[in-house]
């Protein structure tokens, strides 16, 4: 079962330019049962969304859809931060910090014994979670 970082799942919306036909081609060869989000994800890309619609709110509105889509698409499969994640979260901080959002995905994926796909493998770094980064050929 793996865990699709924010990076992932951003890379896999239809009409993205120049999008990584490798990300892709990892994508479509997995079953979809298989693929799963963190709430994380929701939140970061729910900032950015925010963000963008007090920018520009055309663009904005256009990934507000999106991931209304993203998150009906994975129904049943996006997995909570919860009391039980923090203990494994907080483990990640220690003896060094690292990012709150990066650390919360670890977590997750350790509790569920998951592999993060990741563009970002480096911020995963020894965290103890598997890791595939889906644009290496």
């Amino acid at each position: 079962m793996f865990i699709l970082d924010t990076n992932v799942i951003s890379e896999l919306r239809h009409g993205k330019p120049q999008q990584s036909a490798e990300v892709r081609a990892w994508a479509a060869g997995q079953p979809s049962n298989r693929l799963f989000l963190s709430a994380i994800s929701i939140l970061e890309l729910e900032i950015g969304i925010r963000s963008l619609e007090r920018r520009m709110p055309p663009q904005g509105s256009a990934l507000r859809a999106w991931l209304a889509g993203v998150r009906v698409a994975f129904a049943g499969r996006i997995l909570p931060f919860t009391e039980d994640t923090a203990p494994v979260c907080a483990s990640l901080h220690i003896p060094d910090r690292r990012s709150e959002r990066d650390a919360m995905i670890a977590a997750t994926a350790i509790e569920h014994g998951f592999t993060v796909v990741t563009r970002n493998v480096s911020d995963f770094a020894d965290t103890g979670v598997a890791l595939i980064n889906p644009w290496v050929a």
